[in-house]
């Protein structure tokens, strides 16, 4: 369970329910339109209402559905606020009479819908949200299609982009999701009957977005979605009631990885083993494909001495992991069997797959019980799978630094401390006479040293003390006693103690700094585990906080402000951590007690966590000033337009007025024609020049004027050419009367042709012509204008659609750079595109593409509720 503890400032008028309880929302969630989401949403508040509470119809589309708006029948209806956007008429849900009503549920459809420009929000899923701050429950509805996370998915499958899309995390913060699912099959025999679209509408539909393979894609896609929400309330339960039983709702197989050569083997065998129940239950199906278990891998990086891994072997196994749809975690603990089973406990893991093995027979020979035996043995439920690898046996191929001395050897080292010495003695004595006492204090030496090396100091002192013994008593002259009589032999066993003690002193201080090494290791991979998880992008505040979780095992991790002073210093008890992650927030631990060593590595995830917080203000400010800045550079950028662009046919104009004016000249009639038309071709080209600024002003604004009419391009296109000054470039015509009317405004539509056809001419030699051909694609017209001129650089074609740009034009003096800007706005505001393509051969085409007439809204168009 992962909780951001940021709060979001209230509006004024959930200011004033401040006291009001949260409300509660319940979302119904369908695979396609025509599932049944507005009628089950209106089916719960009729019985609601029927049980006494107090329910209202916010906004409900019913889309002409017959048997959805009798379900309206009987509830009350708040009613809908009427706007005007761009000459057309629109409802929209009144926030603030549902607000003032004060209802205990509100039905709100179609949770993803974009407002009309104007209002308080811009998404109608924040109008819920200030919705539920009033203490109003809302019941709502989401198509799979709208969510954020999986809209390139869908249109991937159905090949048609969504662009009204909704937040997941808005819809997996709701206290109920509802799946509204039907068979693939039975939803188009819904369309089939005209259950869902009008009659003129239903072939279209089921020829292209509802084919049976969308819609299987899309049922599949939302009852994962729905099971990973399910399985997150699970999660949240288990850790809620302290359940640390392994319930098997769904396989979870966790793969441990060293970043040995063997990591790749055991990722495919784990990834075989979660593939195992959807293989199964296929064939059980009939061949029908069902989701198998989730893979994870899991790393942990002890400070107890785990071999090094190597970065890149685990950043290539982390790779692959992910290739195959799995999830690659890295964990910090001393005890690599606990950790691991902790972290499968932690994710309700059912299966854990680990490799047999490294060492070699010696070292088996030594400590027979490796970490494969251990987890086997505190496994309980969770079944551990031992894979063999081509590296099994054959000892460790990564270099193992000194280590903390297990209990086995803290026993074992005193006991050979007094045995080794002896059982030497019992042998030299056996054999008196062959060495001299050189050759057998030697001997006594190297027993001890290994002893030293053995069990570290204590043991090397009473090895040493014991060996002293021996060695006096029974081979230094006079034996048989605890004497010595010649200054040599004492001298000898001066250095012997001396020897024996210098060898247990450094070995234990090699340990000491082994351990030390060890653990900045595990600390710098943890670290290093954090930094990547930024780098790759991952730097929500949501995405560190459950990062920090798995990290350190925890059941769960939050940002709560600070209470007050007292809450400066870290707070712990049996289960809870506290670390000050910035100046107002706190990082809060729950799950267990974390030792010292842990807690540099926490302040470090800490520091993490409030740097992604300022981030996130940051980011919002910056948000909140990018409309002014865009703002201000377009100000800038036409006052210098202005001040330059301007002036020629100002001068040219004034000039030839001048000229008319002056008493000093006589001009002949045709001079005279000739300044007047001079004059009138400076105005008209102000004229043009000014309406350009208006109109991208209006387009900025959002207050341009559409009246969308069946129009014509063999109509609109002489009009559009008669404005065009004289050009020795020849134009050409080509199927503009074969193709279907389109909606467009006219005069709009002129003043598009007209820039397009300009700017062609204007990169065009004398001796070429420009092609000007139009062509019906599916329920779109497309009108192309086509030049042989010198084209235009891939990364340069989204820049000519921003203003003031002039890319390639022979002269800065023609006009301010809004055609091509001015074209692409206008375009859009009727409904369509405007791109730059190729000409083969050389040369640009600019594709304008218009919906035909009639109104026929093509499935792509069609509001997918």
């Amino acid at each position: 369970m992962v909780r951001e503890g940021l709060s979001v400032a209230p509006n004024k008028v959930a200011a004033e329910a401040s006291d009001a309880r949260p409300g509660k929302l319940k979302v119904f969630l369908g695979a396609a339109p025509g599932v049944g989401k507005t009628y089950r949403m209106l089916d719960e508040g009729r019985r609601r209402l029927r049980r006494g509470t107090d329910v209202v119809v916010a906004y409900a589309e019913c889309h002409g559905r017959q048997y959805t708006e009798e379900m309206l029948d009987g509830l009350e209806m708040v009613p809908r606020l009427h706007r005007s956007y761009r000459g057309s008429a629109f409802t929209e849900l009144d926030l603030d009479a549902v607000l003032a009503r004060r209802p205990a549920v509100a039905l709100v459809d179609e949770l993803p819908h974009t407002n009309v420009p104007g209002g308080r929000n811009a998404k109608r899923w924040q109008d819920v949200d200030e919705l539920l701050a009033a203490g109003i429950d809302v019941l709502t509805t989401v198509n799979v299609q709208h969510l954020e996370s999986l809209n390139d998915v869908v249109e991937k499958i159905t090949g048609v982009p969504q662009r009204e899309t909704v937040p997941d995390d808005v819809v997996r913060r709701a206290d109920q999701i509802e799946l509204v699912d039907m068979p693939a099959e039975a939803l188009r025999r819904r369309m089939a009957h005209g259950n869902i679209y009008q009659p003129e509408k239903v072939d279209a539909a089921l020829a292209h977005y509802f084919r049976i393979g969308n819609l299987t894609a899309l049922r599949e896609l939302a009852l994962l979605w729905v099971a990973g929400r399910v399985d997150e309330t699970l999660q949240k339960y288990r850790s809620e009631h302290g359940i640390g039983t392994v319930w098997e709702t769904r396989e979870r197989v966790v793969v441990a990885l060293t970043g040995g050569p063997e990591g790749e083997t055991l990722i495919r065998r784990a990834d075989r083993i979660a593939d195992r129940p959807r293989a199964l239950n296929a064939v059980r199906a009939g061949g029908t494909p069902i989701s198998g278990g989730d893979l994870l891998a899991v790393h942990v990086a002890r400070s107890d001495g785990l071999a090094y891994a190597s970065p890149a072997a685990l950043a290539k196994q982390r790779a692959l992991v992910e290739s195959l749809g799995g999830s690659y975690h890295s964990v910090v603990g001393d005890h690599v069997p606990t950790a691991l089973l902790d972290f499968a406990r932690a994710e309700n893991a059912t299966q854990l797959v680990l490799g047999t093995s490294r060492r070699s027979w010696f070292s088996r020979l030594v400590a027979p019980r490796g970490i494969g035996e251990d987890t086997v043995e505190l496994s309980g439920d969770i079944d551990v799978h031992l894979v063999t690898h081509e590296g099994a046996g054959r000892g460790r191929r990564l270099p193992v630094p000194g280590r903390q001395l297990p209990h086995a050897r803290r026993v074992v080292g005193p006991v050979a401390g007094l045995v080794l010495p002896l059982l030497l003695t019992t042998v030299l004595t056996h054999t008196r006479g062959a060495l001299n006492l050189t050759s057998e204090a030697l001997l006594f030496m190297v027993t001890v040293v290994g002893v030293a090396c053995l069990g570290g100091v204590v043991s090397a002192l009473l090895a040493s003390l014991a060996a002293s013994l021996l060695l006096n008593y029974y081979f230094i002259p006079p034996s048989g006693e605890f004497t010595i009589t010649e200054p040599n032999n004492a001298l000898a066993l001066a250095v012997f103690a001396l020897v024996a003690v210098t060898v247990a002193a450094l070995v234990d201080r090699s340990l000491r700094l082994s351990r030390r090494a060890a653990s900045a290791t595990a600390e710098a991979e943890t670290l290093s585990s954090m930094a990547g998880t930024i780098l790759r992008g991952e730097q929500g505040v949501s995405v560190l906080l459950e990062r920090t979780r798995e990290t350190f095992g925890m059941e769960s991790a939050e940002l709560v402000p600070r209470a007050g002073q007292e809450t400066d210093a870290d707070e712990e008890s049996d289960d809870l951590v506290k670390v000050p992650a910035g100046p107002d927030r706190l990082l809060v631990l729950r799950g267990r007690r974390l030792p010292a060593s842990e807690h540099r590595v926490l302040t470090a995830f800490a520091a993490h966590l409030a740097a992604a917080l300022d981030h996130a203000r940051l980011m919002e400010a910056a948000a909140q000033v990018e409309p002014v800045k865009a703002a201000d550079r377009l100000r800038t950028a036409l006052l210098a337009a202005v001040s330059h662009d301007l002036r020629t046919p100002l001068a040219s104009g004034r000039a030839a007025i001048s000229s008319l004016r002056s008493r000093d000249v006589v001009f002949s009639p045709a001079e005279r024609n000739e300044l007047l038309a001079t004059a009138e071709e400076s105005l008209i080209e102000l004229n043009r020049l000014v309406d350009n600024l208006l109109d991208m002003s209006r387009l900025r604004a959002g207050a341009l004027s559409l009246d969308l009419q069946p129009t014509a391009f063999a109509d609109v296109l002489p009009l559009a050419l008669a404005t065009l000054p004289a050009t020795p470039v020849r134009i050409a015509f080509q199927g503009l009367a074969e193709v279907r009317d389109v909606l467009a405004d006219p005069p709009l539509l002129e003043r598009v042709i007209a820039n397009l056809v300009t700017n062609a001419v204007r990169h065009c030699a004398a001796s070429q012509r420009v092609l000007i051909t139009a062509s019906s694609l599916g329920s779109r017209v497309e009108l192309r204008v086509v030049d042989q001129g010198p084209g235009l650089p891939p990364e340069d074609r989204d820049r000519i659609f921003v203003p003031f740009q002039r890319l390639g034009d022979r002269d800065n003096t023609s006009g301010l750079g809004l055609g091509l800007a001015l074209s692409r706005g206008l375009a859009e505001a009727m409904g369509g595109t405007l791109d730059p393509e190729d000409t083969p051969g050389g040369g640009l085409t600019m594709v304008l593409s218009l919906r035909a007439a009639p109104v026929a809204e093509p499935v792509e168009a069609v509001e997918l509720g």
